[in-house]
């Protein structure tokens, strides 16, 4: 009996082991020292490999388990009126069987936004890692959602339609009624034409498609034409921009365009599109330029193509964690 307890003792402290190497590969402060070190751990024997596959699966799954214990308890808090229940107290429910301290660290640090916040969780629409959605708002509004996008529509008596931009990217295309999209601390609107926006943050990128736009924060507004962009932050408006608007929202199309951009930004952008988390650790080679074109439904070939164009090392995961040196 006592060698069985010493055992399940065992198994049990591995567990625990194998949750605080997931936690940190992922916390986004990896070091080529730690994915070796969690090389040489999972090959110390079949047991540590096998805890670190079983805590990477979990991982794995732990968003969408979040997601739904969260809109259960947003929904019921607008359903009584009373204070959300808070993350913590979700994830103490949601991850019962796993080690104390490996909870309290998912509570603290959420990792690279691996799940959505509650404020997402709560929008009217909401797009998951890779999915997109189109929205008719009536016969001459319409709204395409990009991935992991977020946001609220509120109908405004006499005056056209208003959405709340929470996070992500929309297309949004009019003929005859006003529009007014909120992000940030701005907003842009059109009564004819089509515009792309994009909430990275802070950061909100405006994209004129066709017609007119006009954008406003704090009492001042700029108008975009078409194949002009322009952002702003809590610093205010950046100098108005001439881009590719094809290549802005070839995501509507499937594709990622990318033209002499540094690979960071690359696996950052490509990041939005998959479940898990590709991870860069070599800063050098971040800042490398790159230009290719990938197609959204098939973005494993993004890594092989990195790999093959910088001759990167490449290690696989589990839990659709890459980790590229």
């Amino acid at each position: 009996m006592t060698d069985a307890n010493d055992v399940q003792g065992e198994i049990d402290m591995l567990r625990q082991d194998a949750w605080q190497w997931v936690l940190r590969i992922t916390s986004g402060d990896a070091t080529k020292a730690d994915i070796a070190a969690l090389e040489r751990w999972c090959a110390q024997s079949p047991r540590h490999a096998e805890a670190y596959a079983q805590a990477s699966g979990r991982w794995r799954l732990l968003g969408p388990a979040i997601d739904n214990a969260m809109r259960g308890a947003a929904n019921a808090a607008i359903r009584h009126r009373s204070p959300p229940i808070g993350r913590r107290a979700v994830l103490g429910g949601v991850l019962a069987a796993s080690a104390a301290a490996s909870a309290a660290f998912v509570v603290n640090h959420p990792p690279l936004g691996l799940w959505p916040s509650l404020t997402e969780l709560a929008a009217d629409y909401r797009t998951a890692p890779g999915q997109q959605r189109r929205l008719a708002l009536a016969d001459d509004v319409s709204v395409e959602m990009n991935t992991r996008t977020s946001l609220n529509v509120r109908p405004v008596a006499n005056e056209g339609d208003r959405i709340e931009l929470i996070a992500g990217e929309a297309s949004v295309t009019t003929r005859s009624k006003a529009i007014e999209v909120m992000a940030g601390d701005g907003q842009a609107s059109a009564s004819t034409g089509r515009f792309n926006i994009r909430c990275d943050g802070p950061v909100v990128r405006v994209t004129c498609l066709d017609g007119l736009v006009e954008v406003s924060r704090q009492r001042r507004s700029i108008t975009v034409r078409a194949n002009q962009q322009a952002s702003y932050s809590s610093g205010g408006f950046e100098p108005l921009l001439t881009v590719d608007a094809a290549a802005v929202t070839g995501w509507r199309r499937g594709d990622l365009f990318f033209r002499d951009e540094p690979l960071a930004l690359v696996i950052d952008e490509i990041n939005r599109y998959r479940v898990g988390r590709i991870i860069l650790l070599n800063n050098d080679l971040g800042q490398r330029r790159f230009t290719a074109r990938f197609k959204l439904d098939r973005l494993d070939v993004a890594v092989a193509q990195l790999q093959a164009t910088f001759g990167a090392r490449v290690t696989s995961l589990p839990g659709g964690i890459v980790v590229i040196s």
